[in-house]
């Protein structure tokens, strides 16, 4: 399952947060720096997997934002990579090459499309087509 989804910028600045697991706002704040100190000071060649208290914490970094998903220990970490590799070409489809002020003023539209395919901590859909279709289908009604 997973535990919470974290978008971050290189000076730590938290552009996208979605959090399955409920949590004071406090240890939100510490959740998130910690993280972000945690991928941002990790040699490149390492593995983009790493432990985090009881979980485990996949990322990947885009241009100058990281791309994290904390996870349970035992879930397969190469499905949690390409999670976030749909993701963002999700997000290069509707923006067109996406930069992060287009999560900062578009944010809604990057929660509609992350809840589009992650419901409830578990990921549901894997169809970039489905999702793009259902997201377009979503974007008419407004």
């Amino acid at each position: 399952m997973i535990r919470f989804i974290l978008l971050q910028n290189r000076q730590g600045k938290t552009r996208l947060a979605k959090y399955y697991d409920p949590l004071e706002d406090s240890e939100k704040h510490k959740v998130e720096y910690e993280v972000h100190r945690l991928v941002v000071n990790r040699d490149p060649k390492f593995t983009n997997f790493v432990e985090f208290r009881t979980h485990k914490v996949i990322y990947r970094r885009y241009a100058g934002l990281f791309f994290s998903i904390c996870v349970d220990i035992t879930d397969n970490e190469l499905a949690y990579l390409e999670c976030i590799h749909l993701f963002v070409e999700i997000l290069d489809h509707f923006f067109s090459n996406v930069c992060e002020l287009d999560l900062v003023f578009n944010f809604h539209k990057v929660y509609l499309i992350l809840d589009e395919f992650i419901l409830a901590g578990e990921l549901q859909e894997t169809s970039k087509k489905a999702i793009i279709e259902r997201v377009g289908e979503l974007e008419k009604l407004e």
